[in-house]
This record gives C-alpha cells, sequence and structure tokens, in this order.
C-alpha cells in the first residue's frame, strides 16, 4: 500500500518545522510508520545546495536558484521520499513543492506556472496528499527568528517576504482540497492540536483506518 505524503509550508518564523517534528511524533507514537524529513537538505545533494545559501556571500541569480532546489528535490524524491510512501509510510516534508513557487515564483519573479511544470518533471508526479500552510504575518515571524543566524533568504526585505506569504495564500485558494491554511500565530498547543485533527481525518480517508 503507497504511503501518504504531508508538506508543511510558511514564511519565515511560521513554526512549520517545530509543528513537523510534532506530527512526526503524535504519529509514531500511534505506530504509524513515519519519515520525517525536509528541503532542500534531505539528501547531501540538498545539503549541499542549502550550504550555498548559507555562506553570506551573493547568492545564486532568481533562475539559478529555481533549478538549484528542483535538482535537490530530484534528489529528495528518488533517495528518501519515493522509498518511504513504497514502504507505505507517512512522509512529512518541511518543505517541497510550494516552496518554489512561493519563493522562486512569487518571492523572486520566476513565473508560477513555469516551476508547476517543473516541478511536475523533478517529482515524477509524487506530490503531496495534505499540505499545512501555517500562515503568519511576515513582520512576525521575523521577530520570531531574531536570535538565530540567519541565511540569505531570512536576511531579505519584508516586501520580499510579503510577496512569498501572498503567494502561498494563492496556492491554497487554487487548490482547497490539498491545502489546509492553520494560523500560525495562534499558541503553539493550539496549533498543534488543530494539525493532529486535519491529519488524522485525512489518513482514516487516505489508509481507511483511524
Amino acid at each position: 500500500m503507497r504511503g501518504v505524503l504531508i508538506t508543511f509550508e510558511g514564511v519565515e518564523g511560521s513554526g512549520k518545522t517545530t509543528q513537523a517534528r510534532h506530527l512526526a511524533a503524535f504519529l509514531d507514537g500511534r505506530g504509524q510508520r513515519v519519515r520525517l524529513t525536509r528541503e532542500p537538505d534531505g539528501t547531501a545533494l540538498g545539503q549541499a545546495v542549502r550550504a550555498l545559501f548559507e555562506a553570506g556571500a551573493p547568492g545564486p541569480a532568481p533562475l539559478a536558484e529555481m533549478f538549484l532546489f528542483l535538482a535537490a528535490r530530484q534528489q529528495h524524491v528518488v533517495e528518501v521520499i519515493r522509498p518511504a510512501l513504497e514502504g507505505g509510510a507517512v512522509v512529512i516534508s518541511d518543505r517541497y513543492v510550494d516552496a518554489t513557487v512561493a519563493y522562486q515564483g512569487y518571492g523572486r519573479g520566476v513565473d508560477p506556472q513555469t516551476i508547476r511544470e517543473l516541478n511536475l518533471i523533478a517529482t515524477g508526479g509524487v506530490l503531496p496528499d495534505l499540505t499545512i500552510l501555517l500562515d503568519l504575518a511576515p513582520a512576525l515571524g521575523i521577530r520570531r527568528i531574531a536570535g538565530r543566524a540567519h541565511d540569505s533568504f531570512e536576511t531579505l526585505g519584508l516586501d520580499f517576504h510579503e510577496r512569498v506569504r501572498q503567494g502561498y495564500l494563492e496556492i491554497a485558494r487554487a487548490e482547497k482540497e490539498r491545502v489546509a491554511v492553520v494560523g500560525g500565530d495562534q499558541a503553539e498547543a493550539e496549533v498543534r492540536d488543530a494539525i493532529r485533527a486535519l491529519v488524522v481525518d485525512r489518513l482514516r480517508e487516505a489508509l481507511g483506518g483511524g
């Protein structure tokens, strides 16, 4: 039986990494086989790509960014995501296809439709069954991460992050059946519980169980 792919998306500081970990622990506690991963650094190739954005030097041009993340995604699917799904696991990925549409498309100005088409090639059609979008005002998100080292995206101006947020909301409006929007400005426990309820319902539909 094929597993289920759940992805987490959101602007910087939205809490997606924390909530992905909460969900993985919750499902593991219910006896579900879980594979928690993240982009772009879910593979050695992806880690090399991420390093390009953490070095402090000027980053690649927007189109080059897109191709780098797509290359990392293809490797991620081949090495991690597809094998785990074929083994019947629930795969939870911290960022996936929508991140490139939001960041390099809406944020950087690369044509979003081109990115969507290339995403299909890069993933081989392995697309999320459920995407949880943690929606948050970018100004609040940036304040939340003020105490940590920033990568090249996190240092960009607020106008960039506003475009990214609007991109995510456009994706959610266009794909209501796949994308569930959860307010990222709620208390961590409230967000966690809302996500659990969403996922339990979706797994019941997908796997025929509770």
